[in-house]
Order: structure tokens, then sequence, then C-alpha cells
């Protein structure tokens, strides 16, 4: 035989020796589940990400990890005390778990720490200072125990876009779960009443507006407060999912604005979720709170509120 046809002959035989061994392989050994599972895993990672959000493809709400994109929220204080005043301490790592020292600002801090129950009835928006190591402290103090989230919504200096990162946190003492407030289209906070107008839609963004009076008269002194003259912060009943929602005006310098305030939101599903808008007042702010449904579609902006059959009142907040 010439060489050519040896060499022929010994890979189509080496080739049926393989799928022979594989055969039987197979047949007394399968390949183990775990192994299936690290493929997939693979495979997976280097697809895009599925979406929850149809309007926005490969994203997902925020919060609901603790790492993503390279990034790790490492919480070093997983538990503190109800009705006492406790230190938060947290960091941000980077993908080889060095602490992260640049941030983008957006609304005029470098990053924003959300902390809420997990039945939605305590809220916290608190500004957290950075020590030269890259370690976050913040102070808090949550009156009721319970199991709850830790939110860092930032944008790393290398990032263009922004993160929303959530670990568990558990405040000690005896606990009872509160029930999530009724659905409501106003709510009072320190004689003052919000009203909103419009409403969440699944899968699209839609508008919600929020009109501030005081004894029936409309407040136009809201100061600017993180760049605009509310911040909200939007939270899905259940999971905590983070939506992240954006003013419709931004503001630059100091002057004063109102009864109205504007955002545009999406909610990646339909559901039950609790809003929190911040909104500042002689230099002091406050929170109002709602819980709203998402349906398929939302009602208008222009939609006027409907009136109220009780008040949400406000939420354990500032």
């Amino acid at each position: 035989m010439r060489p050519a046809q040896k060499i022929g002959a010994f890979t189509a035989a080496l080739a049926t020796s393989f799928a022979v061994a594989y055969g039987i392989g197979d047949a007394v050994n399968p390949i183990s589940t775990e192994t299936t599972a690290e493929m997939k895993t693979e495979t997976a990672a280097k697809r895009p990400a599925a979406s929850s959000t149809p309007s926005a493809p490969g994203t997902a709400p925020g919060g609901l990890q603790v790492s993503e994109r390279g990034y790790t929220l490492d919480l070093d204080t997983p538990r503190v005390r109800a009705g006492e005043e406790s230190e938060l301490r947290f960091v941000v790592r980077d993908g080889r778990g060095r602490p992260v020292t640049e941030y983008r600002r957006e609304h005029g801090k470098e990053l924003h720490l959300i902390v809420a129950s997990r039945d939605l009835t305590v809220y916290r928006h608190l500004h957290s200072a950075r020590g030269s190591d890259g370690v976050w402290r913040s102070t808090a103090d949550l009156p009721d125990p319970g199991a709850y989230r830790v939110f860092a919504d930032f944008t790393p200096a290398a990032q263009q876009d922004g993160l929303t990162l959530g670990a568990d946190l558990a405040v000690t003492g005896d606990y009872a779960p509160g029930n999530l407030p009724a659905p409501s289209r106003t709510a009072e906070v320190d004689g003052y009443t919000v009203a909103l107008a419009g409403g969440l839609k699944a899968g699209g963004e839609s508008t919600l507006t929020f009109t501030v009076t005081r004894a029936g008269r409309p407040v136009t002194a809201l100061q600017p407060y993180l760049g605009a003259y509310g911040h909200l912060v939007a939270l899905r009943s259940g999971d905590l999912a983070y939506l992240h929602v954006h003013p419709h005006d931004e503001v630059h310098g100091d002057a004063e604005s109102g009864p109205e305030v504007a955002f545009s939101a999406t909610a990646p599903s339909p559901g039950t979720y609790r809003l929190f808008l911040d909104f500042k007042i002689d230099d002091e702010v406050r929170t109002a709170a709602f819980t709203v449904r998402a349906g398929g579609d939302a009602p208008a902006a222009t939609e006027p509120a409907p009136e109220p059959t009780g008040h949400d009142e406000a939420p354990h907040g500032h």
C-alpha cells in the first residue's frame, strides 16, 4: 500500500475508533448535567443577555444582582439593628477585585445609595462619602426590623452606561411584615399634598407627573435637588427590581419652580410598583410615596387624577 493510502486508512480507522468510543462512553456514562450546564453557561455568556423589557433589548431591571458587567457591590455591614443609628460601609469592586475610585457624576453625585425594606414600607435615599481607599460610608437609622435591600446606583469612569447593583441587608429586632399600601393618586407628607397623574406602562415608556400643593394652593417654591426639581425611584413589589427614571427637566442653578415635576419611566412587566418622590422645599427634602399598578397601557399624562379615596401615608423617609 502506498504511503498516502496508509495515512488515509489510518485516519479513517482513528475516526471510527473515536466514534465507537464516544458511543460506548455515552451509553455507559452519559455527559453529566453539571458539564452540560457549564457548556450552556459558557454559550449563554457569549450571547446577548435576554431582555425583560421589549423596548430596551439586552437590558434588565437593575438592583437584582450583586454583580454585573464585572463590577460587584461588596457590602461590609450586612446587618444593623432597628432603631439605632448605624454606619453602612461598602465597596464597589472591579473585575479584578480592586476598589473602584473613579466615577462619573450623575445628578450631581458619584453614587446614589437607596435602602428599602422588602415590604416597601421603609425607604431611604442616603448620601454617602467615599474615602481615597474606595470605601463608601453612610449613616442610616432604620426604624423597623426585617429584610431590606441596598441599591448602589453609579457609573464607573471606565463605563458609559450606569449600573445599579443590589445587596441584602438584615435589620434585627422583633419583625412583623407590613402590608403594601393600597394604590392611591395622592400622598400627604408634612402638610403637603402630592398628586400623581399618568401611570406605568409594562414594556413601554410613560410619563408620570407629580403636582405639589399645600392647603389647596400650588407650591411654586420647589428647589433643585440632584439636578432636577425632584428625584424619583421606582421599585417593583416582589423582587424590588430598580427602575431607572429620568426627569423631563434638568436644572442648573438655584431657581425655584413648581408645582409640577415630570418623569419618564418604563416598567419591565405588569405588576405592582412603589414610587418614591423626593422633593425639596425650604432646604428640606421630603419623600412622598405611591403604590401603582402597571398594565399593558398607561393612562395619558394629561389624565386628571381621580378624587382620592384616602391618603397614602408618607413612608419612613428622610
